[in-house]
């Protein structure tokens, strides 16, 4: 993806050659990586901390895990349900029990790759990776609105924040 990205910023960069150019783009830049999340199934309950039990129905669920199996940090995660409030679109959080195994996205390794913001986030589904897997019909409207909103609004929220390191 690296290289893919240096080829395009050169491209759309080469009647106004600038050096930096494909370093503030990656600078600028934001990546949604977006998956299925684990819904809190009824029945294991115990399996999810108290306060992160993902529901059906209730919107996109940004995944959290200090073990770096999602990429999503507290700035980027910040940044992503910030669109979500402008736009009235509810947002919840997963974060993995510390004595629970999970999987992982893509979103680690294509962030450590190229350096770019990262958030790792989906819609819950019950069941995943069964021949039952089912989410809720209204979780996907919702999904389809928040990204729409994020490609219309980040750029705006984005320049609004001031982060210190």
């Amino acid at each position: 993806m690296f290289q893919a990205m240096k080829r395009i910023t050169k491209c759309l960069s080469h009647r106004f050659p600038e050096e930096g150019v494909f370093e503030r783009a990656i600078q600028k830049s934001f990546l949604v990586s977006a998956d299925m999340a684990h819904g809190v199934h009824p029945n294991y309950s115990e399996k999810y901390e108290d306060h992160h039990q993902p529901k059906l129905q209730k919107g996109i669920v940004v995944k959290h895990n200090a073990n770096q199996r999602y990429a999503t940090n507290t700035v980027t995660s910040f940044l992503f349900k910030e669109v979500a409030n402008i736009n009235h679109l509810p947002t919840q959080d997963f974060v993995v029990r510390n004595d629970m195994g999970c999987g992982s996205t893509i979103g680690p390794i294509l962030a450590a790759g190229v350096g770019i913001r990262t958030v790792d986030c989906g819609i819950p589904q019950l069941s995943m990776h069964s021949v039952r897997e089912m989410c809720g019909v209204e979780d996907v409207n919702i999904a389809y609105k928040h990204f729409k909103a994020f490609y219309q609004t980040f750029s705006a929220v984005d320049d609004k924040l001031s982060v210190d390191i």
